[in-house]
């Protein structure tokens, strides 16, 4: 298996200092910024436009992971990664054309993503694995942060891992991330976890992201 990433999810950060947020996951070690975009419509919240990500483009290096929880998605792509997304994930739910979409993105010259709903099948993405750099299970229902995981969704972790095989694909975790659970998805198969307040809620980054990857020890 790949090393595998801890990627924080700004949604849980302090808004009003957003820019020292993103400063300060970095230095505490993280891998990715995992940037949820929502809009009110797909999914009950609103969250992140392209200006947004713009600002905070500037204050680091670190790969944006930018989750599309839009409906349209493709109407937006472009906005996205002129903002400065390296990856950009649509919903499979929210995709009418979800091959034409990736194909967007990898135009755009950006990592190509694909995310399900907990009662998503699998089976809906058989035929764009050829076309995806990362899969992302959702294992909460998409909307807000700090819910709990959703047990049922390791079997569906394990199927998909099952379905990349040899192919370069990274397979992220979404939603109810921390030290109790993320042994489990590690083991299911997952190389990049998604975690909110596990991460944003002790303070101390470092060590919430230490405890984070000690955890899957």
């Amino acid at each position: 298996m790949t090393s595998i990433k801890i990627a924080p999810s700004i949604l849980s950060a302090d808004f009003a200092s957003l820019g020292d947020e993103v400063r300060a996951i970095e230095a505490a070690g993280c891998d990715y910024v995992h940037i949820d975009v929502m809009d009110g419509h797909f999914v009950p919240n609103l969250t992140f436009g392209p200006p947004v990500i713009s600002a905070i483009r500037k204050v680091t290096d670190l790969p944006f992971d930018v989750h599309l929880m839009i409906n349209p998605s493709q109407p937006y792509l472009e906005d996205y990664a002129k903002a400065g997304a390296d990856i950009i994930t649509v919903h499979a739910e929210a995709d009418v054309h979800l091959d034409r979409s990736l194909q967007v993105i990898r135009g755009l010259g950006k990592k190509a993503g694909v995310s399900l709903n907990p009662s998503t099948h699998p089976s809906v993405i058989e035929y764009v694995l050829d076309s995806v750099d990362i899969i992302l299970v959702m294992t909460v229902n998409p909307g807000f942060g700090g819910q709990s995981f959703i047990e049922s969704q390791l079997e569906k972790i394990r199927t998909i891992r099952s379905m990349i095989g040899d192919r370069a694909i990274e397979l992220e975790v979404d939603g109810g991330v921390n030290t109790k659970t993320i042994a489990a998805t590690v083991e299911a198969g997952a190389d990049v976890l998604v975690a909110g307040s596990a991460v944003f809620s002790g303070g101390d980054y470092a060590t919430s992201i230490s405890a984070l990857r000690s955890a899957i020890k």
